[in-house]
């Protein structure tokens, strides 16, 4: 099918001698240095909004008493110390926008997707390596626009990272409602572009510069799931935009498709006709298949890791890949359980139910195959092997609080409580950050061609790993006592006086976690200089970024494209002396391909 993706092969490399800095680091087109410039931007996000979590944690321990860390960072709006109302939500809000879409679709898609599909699939480069670069760069225009809302007079975005009207449809519902909530729009919409531009790119590229051999039923899982991700990013962020747009519309504009019988303190507005709930609709369209963005592509990076550390072939490849297609198509079918306490009619709610359940099984059959691919596997404890197991743990646990939710009439009871965030955080929130470490322990001898310190991978991953569970166990129990999210404190009510405890276990913690990840952080920039030099093949892989010099060079490889003549799992094969057996191996003489 790509026999000609190499044509081109030896023609760029004349002109790439003469590279500037800014060519080189800054407006680069090349696929691995756009994929540190997306992991580094990602991390400097992340940072910020492990931050504001932090900051909203000890406000909820320690209601109304003064912190030197507030009066420090959010001056005006803490008053000696003492956090306001408004900045509360605000932090929220800001901290959801950003590790959502900031951190785990931008962060994750974009340094894997862009780091892993030429390298894993046998191309010099992207399909265009212009869009690429056009991509990051929209992503951190976009970031700089969010980041400087937190410095406007009256506040950021303060309605919730879902940003339902009227709070966010109405300039004067309050502080964060007015110049704070155009930047969020603004800056989501160019994330969206954004987005597109680098969703494109991807499926073209998987489908058009495939090496020689190299069949959809080869490729890696990886892969497969950069491409369903992006496939699924192509059809549900444009819904987002309208919205975003039919926001703008009505709150700089004087439309009313979100907004009927407004009154503010005693005086109707000339709204009519519109409704919060198409807002609702239009969002969680997006919304739903937004959490699917951000976990399959670390599903995919933990098999490949499996695979890879059990020494064992990946258990039901073919399973996996009809299980992401159909965790992609029903994603786009289930968003109204976000909404039954929305006046949603109960039969259409029993629907939303069932669509909702059936998810459940493509996820159980990836968690079933995780299991049974470490099954007496020869395991191998690294890192990236750890957060790994950890993600499948989270994945697990936060996924079975999830049918629970998704049942209209169980949701009702604990819908908009703590038991609703634990659920979140750990399935997509956790697991999806365990991913993005797994594949950066993983791939950082490839990214950088050194390797991180294991001792310090273990530490952060223990840490991080006691600490997230502290943090969301006790969630669900406190949710299922009633205490409602985004209250900035519950001391007005009696009713939870008993659970103050459980709040203050929880933000110890939420700070514990948060200062593990410094650990991480030296490890990552000290290794860039002073890490161990890796070798071509550390972990003794089988896929085909392993085959590529150790010193990163435009087009991959110096000579030509390798082809492919096995499927990426040839681990502990029969008849062979090495318990490993790269793509690019020509099948021996009798020898049967597998595939499972």
């Amino acid at each position: 099918m790509s026999a000609h993706a190499d044509t081109h092969a030896h023609d760029d490399h004349g002109h790439h001698h003469k590279e500037t800095f800014i060519t080189k680091y800054i407006f680069s087109i090349d696929h691995k240095m756009i994929a540190k410039q997306y992991l580094i931007t990602g991390t400097i996000m992340g940072i910020i909004g492990v931050l504001m979590s932090m900051m909203f944690r000890i406000q909820i321990a320690w209601p109304g008493e003064p912190n030197v860390l507030f009066e420090a960072l959010l001056g005006k709006w803490a008053p000696d110390g003492v956090m306001d109302a408004d900045v509360y939500l605000a932090l929220v809000t800001i901290h959801g926008t950003i590790m959502v879409f900031f951190v785990l679709t931008a962060g994750l898609s974009g340094t894997f997707s862009n780091l892993l599909i030429p390298l894993q699939i046998g191309a010099r480069d992207m399909a265009s390596g212009f869009l690429n670069m056009v991509s990051y760069w929209l992503f951190f225009l976009s970031s700089v626009i969010m980041v400087s809302s937190l410095f406007v007079e009256a506040g950021p975005a303060a309605a919730g990272w879902t940003i339902y009207p009227p709070l966010s449809a109405l300039p004067m519902a309050q502080g964060g409602s007015g110049l704070g909530m155009t930047l969020w729009l603004i800056s989501m919409a160019i994330f969206i572009a954004s987005s597109l531009l680098g969703s494109l790119n991807y499926v073209v590229t998987v489908l058009n510069l495939r090496t020689k051999g190299m069949s959809m039923t080869r490729l890696p899982l990886t892969i497969w799931a950069f491409f369903v991700t992006a496939i699924i990013g192509i059809v549900s962020f444009p819904v987002l935009f309208a919205a975003a747009l039919l926001l703008i519309m009505d709150r700089s504009f004087g439309t009313s498709f979100f907004l009927s019988d407004i009154f503010i303190q005693g005086e109707v507005l000339h709204y009519q006709g519109g409704s919060p709930v198409l807002f609702e609709h239009l969002f969680w369209f997006l919304g739903h298949p937004e959490v699917y963005i951000v976990i399959l592509p670390a599903m995919g990076i933990v098999s490949e890791i499996m695979a890879a550390n059990s020494r064992k072939p990946i258990f039901g490849y073919r399973a996996m890949i009809t299980s992401i297609l159909a965790i992609a198509f029903l994603s786009t079918i289930v968003w109204g359980h976000h909404m039954f306490v929305s006046g949603m009619n109960p039969f259409l709610g029993s629907v939303f139910t069932f669509t909702t359940l059936l998810i459940a099984i493509p996820s159980a059959v990836k968690a079933f195959n995780w299991i049974t691919t470490i099954w007496k596997g020869n395991i191998q404890m690294n890192p990236a092997m750890l957060f790994s197991i950890g993600f499948v743990s989270t994945f697990i646990t936060g996924g079975l609080t999830g049918i629970i939710l998704g049942d209209s009439a169980l949701d009702i009871n604990v819908h908009d409580t703590y038991f609703v965030i634990a659920h979140f955080h750990l399935v997509m929130g956790i697991s999806a950050i365990y991913g993005m470490f797994a594949g950066i322990y993983h791939w950082y001898p490839k990214m950088f061609g050194r390797m991180m310190n294991k001792k310090l991978g273990f530490i952060h991953f223990w840490i991080t790993a006691v600490s997230a569970y502290g943090v969301f166990f006790p969630m669900h129990f406190i949710g299922m006592a009633g205490l409602p999210r985004r209250y900035y404190t519950n001391s007005a009510f009696p009713l939870f006086d008993d659970l103050a405890n459980v709040n203050v276990v929880i933000t110890v913690f939420a700070l514990i976690g948060g200062l593990a990840q410094i650990i991480y952080l030296y490890n990552f920039f000290v290794s860039i200089f002073y890490g161990e030099k890796a070798t071509q093949n550390p972990w003794r892989s089988t896929t085909l970024e392993w085959t590529t010099p150790v010193k990163h060079i435009h087009g991959n490889w110096p000579g030509e494209i390798p082809h492919v003549h096995r499927w990426a799992y040839d681990y502990s094969k029969p008849g062979h002396d090495v318990d490993f057996v790269m793509q690019n191996v020509p099948l021996k003489e009798g020898e049967e391909e597998l595939q499972h």
